[in-house]
């Protein structure tokens, strides 16, 4: 912009503008340049095709491929969910397929088999440190760039662990194996935001959360078979590795080719930039300037669809009345306001830990769910010890055990997405259905029963608090998972129960993790991100530990003694969403940064 010649004016949607000084009907080359805001509602000026007819007009821009990303068509939607659903799935899938050839890993590398878990915690290192740099980059550049390279980082780094024959070489290529597939788990959160409203944001975070914890228990199932099948002193239980490059490698195609990009600051920008480089087009040719309401007010119409309106001129003969011509170009208000990468960056690194320290509400819940991931990643190496000790598992039927994981996952996702809908009875909202113009006959007011007036009046649906209504009680599986599993495991009991506590402790997991994204996402808007990265930090650095331990903890405690004291530490954080509910309004007026639901008069 050149600021010396031209005189920036402000249009913006909520407040009138300054007036620009160029009300001429004829402008030329060296006008002034007066630059708008542009929004995705913004109704297009007519350009200026009078003063040079008869010449060719440049072609305008195709503006549907700017089409504001909350108003995409279901089908595309749906086609980025589920690209988003399938990566996740197997980033986690990567994380559980590595634990059962760590033995045959050990001897490859000549190590021993506590070091080469470290390679769990390099991968959580990865998942752990990227997405602070990742995402504030995605917040500038847009999604599209990172998911893709992110795919490639994925797909070669899974074949570097194939391929290394050193510590430090698995170790690092864990680790940026974590870099490449935190961002198809961390970032999907802020994918699902850019296409669905608060109302509409439940079920694709429900199937979201779903494909994380199915892909955590499908990896161990699928490699413990590798494992098992595979010859001695051969090199069969490579596949481990190698399937997953094949199959990351079909997911980063399709991410490539079918992902869109999905910030919709980042869109509207393009679509600027494209409306600027027209107008560059126009003026090469002599048509100068377009037509603009004399009124300074924006002219801004909700709801409207610009993007199928015509760029087009004024009818032949008719009299600009009220317009003036204006030589103009558009910038987006998220543009000027945008800092410098490394500016995000840095409030990216540090940002997280202010909130983790100064916002009770996101040390605790980073506390809640860090502690129901480090569960799930030991479930990597307790499950096979445990079973083999106490049942004479192989290491294929270990494996079997993780389905019960993926069934956990899949009944805990279908009551997620259902949920939302039991939230939305109209004797919950407290409205009525049908329309003013209906009968009487026709209108269905909701229930005055004392019972509904009473959850009306403490549990409010509009609340940010009723994301954790359901996980008060569904959250109590993960104790009830462990404790089932620690003190089921024994010759005497039968198999199927410790297994069913799997499940148990998995849908648990899930319903905390689902909480965590949503109550976070609801609670600090704008400063979402943040709260949500601080969190993600915690459970990727304490799942990173957890495997380490897990030996040690179930050989020198015993089954019951270790899943005692696990299903404790879970029964205590438990009453972490109870609190929110109870006393989640007062909680949050007394942050900064939380919103506060004020109450109904």
């Amino acid at each position: 912009m050149r600021m010396t010649k031209e005189k920036k004016v402000s249009w913006r949607t909520s407040t009138p503008a300054g007036t620009s000084t160029q009300v001429s009907a004829t402008l030329d080359r060296g006008s002034q340049i007066d630059y708008l805001y542009l929004t995705f509602d913004t109704t297009l000026p007519a350009p200026n095709f009078r003063t040079a007819a008869g010449l060719a007009i440049p072609k305008s821009p195709d503006l549907s491929r700017y089409v504001d990303p909350l108003r995409w068509p279901r089908a595309r939607k749906n086609t980025m969910v589920a690209i988003s659903c399938v990566a996740t799935l197997f980033t986690a899938y990567t994380a559980g397929a590595y634990s059962p050839p760590i033995d045959l890993i050990a001897a490859e590398l000549q190590t021993t088999h506590e070091i080469a878990l470290l390679g769990v915690t390099t991968f959580c290192l990865g998942f752990a440190y990227a997405p602070m740099v990742l995402a504030p980059f995605s917040e500038i550049n847009g999604r599209y760039p990172v998911f893709a390279a992110a795919g490639v980082v994925f797909t070669v780094f899974q074949a570097a662990c194939g391929l290394v024959t050193t510590v430090p070489g698995m170790l690092l290529a864990r680790f940026f194996k974590g870099v490449g597939g935190s961002v198809f788990s961390t970032m999907v959160g802020g994918v699902i935001s850019d296409l669905y409203d608060k109302e509409a944001r439940n079920t694709p975070m429900a199937l979201f959360s779903g494909s994380v914890l199915v892909g955590t228990g499908l990896g161990p199932l699928i490699s413990s078979i590798i494992v098992e099948a595979s010859a001695p002193n051969s090199q069969t239980w490579k596949w481990v590795f190698w399937h997953q490059v094949i199959v990351d490698f079909l997911v980063g195609v399709a991410v490539v080719v079918l992902f869109k990009e999905s910030r919709g600051s980042v869109v509207l920008s393009k679509k600027a930039k494209a409306l600027n480089k027209w107008y560059e087009e126009l003026e090469d040719k002599g048509f100068i300037g377009v037509w603009v309401q004399e009124n300074p007010t924006p002219v801004f119409h909700p709801g409207q669809n610009c993007e199928k309106q015509r760029l087009g001129s004024l009818p032949p003969g008719a009299s600009p009345k009220g317009l003036k011509l204006q030589r103009i170009r558009w910038t987006t208000i998220e543009d000027e306001k945008r800092g410098s990468i490394m500016t995000m960056i840095s409030t990216s690194l540090t940002r997280p830990f202010h909130f983790l320290f100064t916002e009770p509400i996101v040390f605790f819940f980073s506390l809640w769910v860090s502690f129901a991931w480090a569960v799930l990643y030991l479930t990597f190496g307790s499950v096979p010890l445990v079973f083999r000790r106490q049942y004479g598992f192989t290491t294929q039927q270990s494996g079997y055990v993780f389905g019960a994981m993926i069934v956990g996952s899949i009944l805990a996702t279908v009551l997620g997405v259902l949920q939302e809908n039991v939230v939305k009875h109209r004797n919950w909202q407290g409205t009525s259905t049908g329309s003013s113009s209906d009968s009487d006959a026709d209108v269905i007011e909701p229930s005055s029963h004392g019972l509904w007036v009473f959850i009306r009046r403490r549990f409010p649906a509009e609340s940010p608090e009723s994301r954790l209504y359901f996980t008060c009680f569904l959250g109590v599986l993960l104790p009830i998972g462990l404790y089932l599993f620690g003190f089921s495991a024994e010759p005497s009991t039968h198999w199927i129960v410790p297994t069913i506590g799997v499940a148990l402790a998995t849908a648990g997991i899930y319903y905390v993790y689902l909480a965590t994204f949503n109550y976070l996402a609801d609670t600090y808007q704008a400063y979402a991100s943040s709260a949500l990265a601080a969190q993600s930090f915690c459970r990727n650095i304490l799942g990173g530990v957890f495997p380490l331990v897990t030996t040690l903890l179930f050989t020198n405690l015993g089954e019951d003694a270790a899943g005692g004291l696990l299903g404790a530490i879970a029964t205590i954080l438990a009453v972490v969403p109870w609190v929110l509910v109870l006393f989640g309004e007062k909680i949050r007026r007394r942050s900064k940064y939380a919103v506060a639901l004020e109450k109904p008069t």
